[in-house]
């Protein structure tokens, strides 16, 4: 099916849908509008052009994205979101940590040095000139968790004031056979990087390395050299000041070849750290490394408009996509520009689109849309935390959270794929608005990679908003599952995270980037036109705590 047919079949299947559910009865309401491809890809061509280069927060095309976006949102008619401004800005802080030596190890087999970029990467997240570190001892932590609820302490009693954590990314559960041990090959929060951090930092650990493995990150070294390189961006926070000292990965390579030469099994330590009761490994090696800091403060922003509701104003379905990349980073077959097309112009330009076309059906809508572009993503989900913590809009009064973060570029699917299926009752409805498009629901094909952490919707999770985070899934309408499952691996190994991500209007079938689009909007239009109130399903860690909309 070409994707000018299946546009037509779209729009059947819309003009038919003249009746959206409500709590409080159905009502003839008009249909919702079409998106078109036209709606979407002048915004992507624009924002993922080299003239944004790479869209980094801070670098020179931050304002000039944010001043796309408002005066986009000023030419819809949309309201500012943020009193009478249409920004709201996120104080930060930039840190560039730039190796002054390589890293030295010390073990019984020698001294053995290790190269920035290749073998691992660190920087530091104070804002201090330098950072030395003289033969500090290494500790193999397991997974780096620490929880007393569920009695598990990767870091003992170890004191570790002078010592730097060597810990597994992912978590216990990855890999075994128990599906209830850390939700099994789901990924929980204690195996995201970001946990780790911040685990780290609350026991006192000189520094921290990560090790790097491909299949339990979701993402290949590659990924970390142009993430974790270069000028990083942080909300300045006195636990991060306070904190450790170097934070950063270990390539798997590197851990090998350290573990061996340090008389450790590594491969065997790695069975022992996912049983309860692990007790973390003082290593006989001690690094020597240091770094000089340049940093700045300043402010990026976030972008906010409103369309008010007619009936219901005070309560709001609120919409997001991180509007950042990455920059200007390392070079790569003559390119240094990381353009951030799929990731994350495509969500940025839908979200457009989808405002746009809510402009049109407004004087129908009974509640209010609040429509946030938020800012550094890329660098830890932070615009979406300052938000989460400065809202704009009252949390309680905030019915749900629409995340869009990357749209399909392969064409239409014939499923969708739910990330982190199973916390709320936004999966039933996606699910119920799925069918009205001929299409089923994939249930979170890569749980192991913690996706459910990895955007902007967790930090509205985590305050208590119930979230769907999704993306067209493998099933493709007309060249069937093998195809798109190619297609997703494609793009995660050679355009994630690289220059190579950038919109090629050949390349690119629209077809399945207006049909998630179509999707969004159309869960948002039921929700802001009806008296529903998603909630958390029991066993999600993230229902609220006092909903007053029960």
């Amino acid at each position: 099916m070409t994707t000018k047919a299946w546009c037509a079949l779209v729009a059947a299947v819309m003009i038919s849908v003249v009746f959206i559910h409500s709590c409080s009865g159905d009502r003839d309401l008009a249909a919702p509008a079409l998106i078109e491809a036209d709606d979407i890809t002048p915004h992507i061509a624009e924002l993922s052009s080299d003239s944004y280069f790479g869209r980094m927060p801070f670098g020179p095309g931050d304002q000039k994205t944010v001043d796309y976006l408002v005066d986009a949102c000023q030419k819809m008619g949309l309201q500012p979101g943020n009193g009478d401004s249409y920004t709201q800005s996120v104080p930060m802080i930039e840190i560039t940590s730039t190796p002054t030596s390589d890293m030295e190890i010390v073990t019984p087999a020698g001294t053995e040095t290790y190269e920035f970029g290749s073998d691992y990467v660190i920087h530091c997240q104070k804002a201090v000139d330098e950072v030395q570190i003289e033969d500090a001892q290494l500790v193999f932590c397991g997974y780096g968790i620490v929880d007393d609820k569920i009695k598990w302490n990767d870091y003992g009693d170890i004191d570790m004031r002078d010592k730097i954590a060597v810990v597994l990314v992912n978590d216990p559960g990855y890999g075994g056979e128990d599906s209830t041990f850390f939700k099994g090959d789901i990924m929980t929060y204690y195996g995201r990087w970001t946990y780790k951090y911040e685990e780290a930092d609350r026991q006192g650990a000189k520094g921290l390395l990560i090790i790097h493995e491909t299949s339990s990150a979701g993402y290949p070294w590659f990924v970390v050299e142009s993430s974790w390189t270069g000028a990083q961006l942080g909300l300045e926070k006195e636990s991060v000041q306070n904190g450790a000292d170097i934070k950063g990965w270990m390539h798997l390579d590197m851990a090998k070849d350290l573990f061996a030469k340090s008389n450790l099994d590594l491969s065997q330590l790695i069975k022992e750290a996912r049983e309860p009761g692990f007790e973390p490994v003082l290593m006989d090696a001690t690094v020597t490394t240091s770094l000089s800091n340049s940093y700045k403060r300043d402010e990026s922003d976030n972008v906010i408009a409103v369309l008010p509701g007619k009936t219901n104003p005070s309560e709001y379905i609120l919409y997001s996509a991180h509007w950042d990349h990455i920059g200007i980073g390392k070079l790569v077959d003559g390119d240094s520009i990381y353009n951030g097309a799929l990731d994350n112009a495509s969500g940025t330009s839908s979200l457009l689109a989808i405002a746009e076309n809510f402009i049109e059906q407004g004087s129908n809508a009974d509640r209010s849309i609040a429509f946030v572009w938020v800012t550094a993503e890329e660098q830890g989900l932070l615009g979406s935390e300052y938000y989460a913590l400065h809202p704009t809009i009252p949390i309680n009064d905030i019915v749900a959270n629409i995340n869009i973060d990357g749209c399909n570029p392969n064409g239409p699917m014939k499923d969708f794929q739910i990330v982190g299926i199973g916390h709320s009752e936004m999966d039933d409805i996606a699910t119920e608005e799925l069918a009205k498009q001929d299409r089923y629901v994939l249930p979170d094909q890569e749980p192991e990679k913690g996706y459910f952490f990895r955007s902007d919707h967790f930090n509205f999770a985590k305050v208590g908003i119930p979230a769907l985070f999704g993306e067209g899934g493998y099933d493709h309408v007309e060249y069937g599952k093998e195809y798109g499952k190619k297609k997703k691996e494609k793009y995660t190994a050679q355009n994630y995270h690289a220059p190579s991500d950038e919109y090629d209007p050949e390349a690119w079938d629209m077809g399945g980037v207006i049909q998630d689009a179509q999707l969004y909007y159309n869960v948002g239009w039921r929700l802001a036109n009806s008296q529903e109130w998603p909630q958390w399903k029991p066993t999600s860690e993230f229902r609220r705590q006092n909903t007053l909309k029960d």
